[in-house]
């Protein structure tokens, strides 16, 4: 799918969710927990959308205790998720069992998912969501940073900030270089 197409189905996707009263989910790990959280502040603030993170200390540790750590994004996402919410899954690599899980779980909500992953070509998030940005880089910060970068410019273009605001110009297509 054309980058352009993917920014498109994923704001539409969350404009949908919003209005139907739903809400956008945020998990990822180190890095990409610190990312969900700010994306989620900024897509509630900036956006007008209803998100949040699911990476409070409290449930990460309770629920690692009492499920493992492989089901801490799944089993929030069972008690807090319903059909018609979205969830945005981050990770580097692709790969962590922790992440996987919650989209799982996500799915047998009836949610959709949006990825975001780096790496390798064939991490396994990459070929779970109904959209899947990849940055082809095994660079932990080249990938953290870009994920950063484009859930920001996705939300700054929906918002109309892609254009030229006072002396400030900001391009309307930065980031196409990104495989999708």
């Amino acid at each position: 799918m054309p980058f352009d197409d993917g920014i498109d189905r994923f704001m539409r996707q969350a404009c949908r969710s919003h209005a139907a009263g739903n809400k956008i989910m945020f998990i990822g790990n180190g890095g990409s927990a610190a990312i969900a959280s700010h994306l989620a502040i900024d897509y509630c603030k900036n956006g007008g959308l209803r998100a949040l993170a699911f990476n409070d200390a409290s449930a990460l540790t309770c629920l690692g205790n009492d499920f493992g750590y492989a089901h801490v994004f799944a089993k929030q996402i069972e008690f807090h998720g319903r059909r018609d919410d979205l969830l945005v899954a981050i990770s580097s690599s692709g790969r962590s069992p922790n992440i996987l899980h919650g989209v799982e779980a996500a799915r047998s909500l009836g949610c959709g998912v949006i990825t975001f992953s780096g790496f390798t070509d064939g991490n396994e998030l990459r070929r779970s969501g109904d959209v899947n940005f990849y940055l082809r880089s095994s660079a932990y910060g080249f990938v953290e940073i870009g994920h950063l970068a484009l859930c920001h410019a996705m939300l700054d273009l929906h918002l109309g900030w892609g254009a030229t605001r006072g002396d400030h110009a900001v391009a309307d297509r930065a980031v196409t270089q990104v495989d999708v």
